[in-house]
């Protein structure tokens, strides 16, 4: 059973891939400086680029939400958090908030993957 404290992480860590992820449909251009400038070498154009990490994004705020197998898009959500404050380190007084919510979804990871290894996973809705 989910308790309130972890359905708050939830919703926290989820809304921090959200509102990116929306924002810059509208937006673009407040949001595609934070790749690292390797990434515009693939080919891919930086919209493209931009709205397909977009869409990761979502997915992942949805399986966060969802709770299935949580502990797998919560590390996924903190390596890409802390990714993005690694390529970013010159705006870290900026993302200095993303290493909480990625310790955020850690927390969501350790306390799903404890609950699967002691057996008390139940329906996670």
């Amino acid at each position: 059973m989910n308790t309130p404290a972890q359905w708050l992480l939830r919703i926290a860590v989820a809304f921090a891939f959200v509102y990116p992820a929306q924002h810059a449909v509208n937006n673009p251009d407040s949001w595609i400086g934070y790749f690292p400038p390797f990434m515009f070498n693939l080919g891919i154009p930086p919209e493209v680029l931009l709205h397909g990490f977009g869409v990761v994004e979502i997915i992942l705020a949805v399986w966060i939400l969802w709770g299935w197998r949580l502990e797998i898009p919560s590390v996924v959500a903190a390596v890409m958090l802390m990714a993005i404050v690694v390529f970013n380190l010159v705006q870290f007084e900026i993302l200095f908030r993303d290493v909480s919510i990625a310790l955020a979804a850690l927390a969501l990871a350790v306390d799903a993957w404890h609950k699967r290894k002691s057996g008390a996973v139940q329906a996670s809705v």
